[in-house]
């Protein structure tokens, strides 16, 4: 097995691709989750397998710094602001 990521840099680095991979295989469901205003129940099962995969690859002491959370903000929700959305 591979050793924990414990480079916060790289734990970033590991969550903002789990998220874009998300984002980008997903388009049209989070397209809707965002006009709807349901974006994280959409993407409930891949947002969560995608942290679990994320909370194997790096050391816990690095799980509370909101490091995937901030990915999610960043990919999921910034590049869509353009949308129509109760959420703006």
């Amino acid at each position: 097995m591979d050793e924990l990521i414990r480079d916060p840099t790289a734990a970033r680095r590991l969550a903002r691709t789990i998220v874009s991979d998300i984002a980008v295989y997903n388009k049209n469901e989070v397209e809707r989750g965002i006009v709807e205003d349901s974006l994280f129940q959409v993407l409930a099962e891949q947002v969560e397998e995608g942290r679990q995969h994320y909370e194997t690859r790096v050391d816990p002491e690095l799980h509370g710094q909101g490091l995937f959370e901030h990915a999610l903000v960043d990919l999921l929700l910034k590049p869509f602001g353009h949308l129509k959305s109760r959420i703006w």
